[in-house]
């Protein structure tokens, strides 16, 4: 976990600095016409690598020949893919009179075969636990692809510079990965590996695709009803929300379903496990959503200037979903290791219709509607999710609550510190940014401690004996 935080705070410090000179550098239009073919790759993506990753990592033994099959199958759905999005990017460009969506499909949608060609070796480093190397792949890719973005941005490339970005990341993480890697595709193709795996791999492709999918439905409807402009402040505040919040996320998801997975037959420390995990990730993320939705205004204008001021109350209302998401995403780890496919579907089928009547309530009221309906989804996939785990560990209600109650309230009064050191100081915006985020550490620190919370020793605990390591 602690290398897995690593890379993906690092990363997350790299990519916010490339995003905030590239908004200067670009229009709100700009950045609203890559909204689209992006949410399309997040989505295609998901039917790319059909759930196989996961399996292949939840396999007790995998050998050559699963390995094999899987890669052939992942390039073989990566070009289908590609050429049907091709041929359908005409219309969708013409659909959201959009023609950049054309101009960049034949470049941009090669995210598609990049990403499957190296899907097996991560998920045999995965299974290793080489959190290590995966990290400084990521992390060395992304400045690549940065740097790259920031020089083109700087040259007049537009939106070419976004293009390049994503493209140059992903041909670097793949090249590193097959360098890195002894494994290479050997032997026959077969379809009995694939039959195997597929009811897992399915369902939770299953899953994943229409979760990925409703994420993305704001960006699909706003484009169509509102200006470039204002999906380029929506999209923005949701990348810029997603940092910090994917960070979390996504180092939960990498780590914790391969390490429970590993532990799952052991009931006692199997829950104790989860609890942990859930206090140490909420003691982590909550803190930092408040944060940067106290400081939102001040931080926008101090970086980004006038043009993105209107994308400070979205990206204000948007982080508070972000204390949500990273909790949930611990109990449907539970969910991938403890129970079988069709439940985790039944269960989406259900977090999927709320979501769809809060998508149908808010979408054509007003774009902030549709923010505080965000929220709400995430708030209720938290619930949903761990209210689903609860016949498969110990692990109750009373107790989450529990856990989760002394970091809440301690975030809490950090946030309403922090919004009352901006009130208390008016004048220069770094000077207020400044003071906010130094009252919001030493105030969360502090307070952690006066009240002896337990994620605040248990946090003190790890990063202790990583030192010890070193």
């Amino acid at each position: 976990m602690a290398w897995s935080m690593a890379e993906k705070i690092g990363s997350m410090l790299l990519t916010l600095a490339v995003r905030l000179v590239i908004l200067r550098l670009l229009t709100r239009d700009i950045l609203g016409f890559m909204s689209i073919p992006s949410a399309v790759v997040t989505v295609l993506l998901v039917i790319v690598d059909g759930g196989f990753s996961q399996s292949l990592i939840r396999h007790r033994n995998p050998r050559e020949y699963d390995y094999k099959s899987v890669f052939l199958f992942n390039i073989a759905m990566a070009a289908l893919l590609y050429v049907a999005v091709l041929a359908l990017s005409p219309l969708a460009a013409r659909w959201y009179d959009m023609p950049e969506i054309a101009r960049i499909a034949p470049v941009f949608f090669l995210l598609l075969p990049l990403n499957a060609l190296c899907s097996v070796q991560n998920s045999i480093f995965v299974r290793q636990f080489r959190f290590a190397l995966l990290s400084k792949v990521t992390f060395l890719s992304a400045l690549v692809g940065g740097v790259a973005a920031i020089v083109l941005a700087l040259t007049g490339w537009g939106i070419w510079a976004l293009v390049a970005e994503r493209l140059l990341a992903a041909v670097v993480r793949t090249l590193l990965l097959w360098w890195l890697s002894d494994w290479r595709p050997r032997g026959a193709f077969g379809w009995r590996p694939i039959r195997k795996m597929a009811p897992f791999s399915f369902s939770l492709m299953a899953t994943d695709l229409i979760s990925n999918f409703y994420n993305k439905i704001p960006q699909f409807f706003l484009g169509k009803l509102y200006d470039p402009a204002t999906l380029g402040s929506f999209d923005q505040a949701v990348k810029i929300k997603d940092m910090p919040a994917t960070t979390g996320m996504q180092a939960v998801q990498s780590v914790t379903f391969p390490a429970l997975a590993k532990i799952g037959d052991d009931a006692p420390k199997f829950a104790e496990s989860y609890r942990q995990i859930v206090l140490v990730i909420a003691y982590v993320m909550f803190p930092i959503m408040l944060g940067l939705s106290a400081v939102a205004y001040d931080m926008f204008a101090v970086f980004l200037g006038v043009e993105w001021m209107p994308t400070v109350p979205y990206f204000e209302v948007l982080c508070l979903s972000g204390i949500f998401y990273p909790i949930g995403l611990v109990s449907y780890n539970v969910l991938k290791v403890k129970s079988k496919g069709p439940l985790i579907v039944r269960l989406e089928i259900l977090k999927k219709i709320l979501m769809t009547l809060i998508f149908a309530v808010t979408i054509p009221h007003s774009v902030m509607a549709v923010v505080w309906g965000l929220v709400l989804i995430a708030a209720c996939e938290m619930a949903v999710n761990f209210w689903a785990t609860r016949r498969f560990t110990t692990f109750t209600t009373r107790r989450f609550l529990k856990t989760l109650l002394p970091v809440t309230l301690v975030s809490l009064a950090m946030y309403a510190a922090v919004r009352l050191t901006a009130v208390a100081l008016p004048g220069n915006a770094l000077l207020r940014l400044t003071a906010e985020v130094l009252v919001g550490i030493l105030s969360y620190a502090g307070l952690s401690k006066l009240f002896r919370l337990e994620a605040f020793r248990e946090v003190v605990t790890i990063l202790k004996q990583q030192i010890a390591r070193k």
